[in-house]
């Protein structure tokens, strides 16, 4: 059932696509599937690798999330642009162009992200809960389930309600994070230079590095943004896709600079509370109990109502990106509260052995970045194909910093690999 407010969007879109609405107001009608995406930039995930690298190394590390929040606008920008000039979205276009057996690895593959993606997600929202109120962390992933499946019955509404959702939680995390920069003494001097300063002192910092790419640019939400535009408002011809593209363009920006600018601010107020004192610091509830007798109650308790607000809404947003690769890879759809048990069992199965929770939300994250080249060469290759996109397709420039950007992600892959199995890394110390 699509609600009024859904179908007053698409009106107004349409009229806008017609040249009978214009300025800045009319171009807010399109704002959505960014901000929606945009959920994965600052999932519970990031929080992990964030309080790790703030902790342990300083300001050192603001360069890779600079580097990994400009690799995930450029795929998310193409994501979109898949989505606005075919109609299909990412897993349709491997199912319609692959081999049949490459589909099937590249549907596993991704289903495993999918499964890695919702157990940070899940995990954080629960920890939040289970800090907050005092629960137990079981009880607050019962609540945290429960919640998040009433949000996702909005789905059924149309996409505006669940944009409307969506953003006001993405508003409740950035809300947080300014106030942990007026709480936090930030030494703005030394995290202007970690930004524009590559460092990896040692390996653990690049276990830490390639978690904030896998934290920070996600497989998911790169199937998932194609999805979001496709078929959203009726485009006539080619002029109107042109206007389509350039809203998209504008949106990804603007929504993933916030979420660029969240994931700094994490990394800065673990810095400055945790590097000096408390470099040991690697697990989110210990992050909480320290900042509290740091900074004071209120900075602990905005730190677990952003961690609640990105659990919750990352977690919608991680099942609508299940969904839609499921359908997408292998035309199966499942209904919203099976595939909310499916992805969210892992999670339980971590609670019930006693695995902690941070350092299973960090392993989670080199998951997703080892998964992440999967979509990634696929979104390059369908993107510059002219048979495909037409006079869309990407230039040269566009593929080449395409190419550069999964280049990055597939190094640090290899690079964690050759680490994981014992082979010293000439010129990186040992952590």
């Amino acid at each position: 059932m699509t609600t009024s407010s859904t179908l007053r969007a698409q009106s107004a879109m349409a009229e806008v696509l017609a040249g009978k609405r214009r300025g800045p107001r009319a171009m807010l009608l399109f704002a959505g599937p960014a901000i929606i995406a945009s959920v994965a930039y600052m999932d519970p995930g990031n929080y992990a690798t964030n309080i790790q690298a703030g902790a342990g190394y300083g300001y050192t590390l603001l360069w890779v999330v600079v580097v990994a929040n400009l690799i995930a606008m450029l795929f998310q920008a193409l994501s979109a642009r898949l989505g606005i000039v075919t109609g299909h979205n990412l897993a349709e276009l491997c199912r319609d162009h692959f081999p049949r057996p490459v589909v099937w690895i590249m549907w596993v593959v991704s289903e495993i992200a999918a499964m890695a993606t919702d157990l940070a997600e899940f995990l954080g929202g629960a920890i939040g809960l289970s800090l907050l109120f005092g629960m137990p962390l079981m009880a607050g992933m019962v609540v945290t389930a429960i919640v998040t499946y009433g949000i996702l019955l909005f789905e059924r509404r149309g996409f505006r309600p669940m944009e409307l959702i969506i953003g006001a939680l993405v508003s409740v995390i950035g809300l947080c994070y300014l106030i942990e920069t007026f709480i936090a003494p930030i030494a703005w001097g030394e995290a202007a230079l970690g930004i524009i300063t590559p460092d990896l002192p040692d390996s653990t910092s690049l276990t830490i590095a390639v978690g904030i790419i896998g934290a920070t640019v996600m497989p998911h939400a790169i199937y998932l943004h194609s999805g979001l535009t496709q078929n959203r408002v009726l485009v006539r011809d080619d002029a109107d896709r042109r206007k389509l593209l350039r809203f998209s363009n504008i949106e990804v920006v603007l929504a993933l600079a916030v979420a660029g600018l969240v994931n700094i601010a994490m990394v800065m107020m673990a810095a400055s509370a945790f590097h000096a004192g408390h470099s040991e610091v690697a697990e989110i509830e210990t992050a909480y109990h320290i900042l509290t007798p740091l900074l004071g109650a209120a900075a602990a308790g905005v730190f677990l109502t952003s961690l609640i607000a990105s659990g919750i809404s990352s977690s919608v947003v991680g099942t609508m990106a299940g969904q839609l690769i499921m359908q997408g890879f292998v035309n199966i759809r499942l209904p919203i509260w099976f595939r909310r048990l499916i992805t969210m069992i892992p999670a339980f199965i971590v609670v019930a052995l006693g695995i902690n929770a941070t350092k299973a939300l960090i392993l989670s994250q080199v998951v997703l970045s080892i998964a992440l080249p999967v979509p990634m060469v696929a979104l390059i290759i369908f993107s510059g194909r002219a048979d495909i996109m037409g006079q869309f397709r990407t230039g040269l420039l566009m593929r080449v910093l395409a190419i550069g950007g999964a280049a990055i992600v597939l190094l640090l892959n290899m690079v964690l690999l050759v680490q994981i199995f014992g082979i010293p890394i000439p010129g990186l110390p040992a952590g």
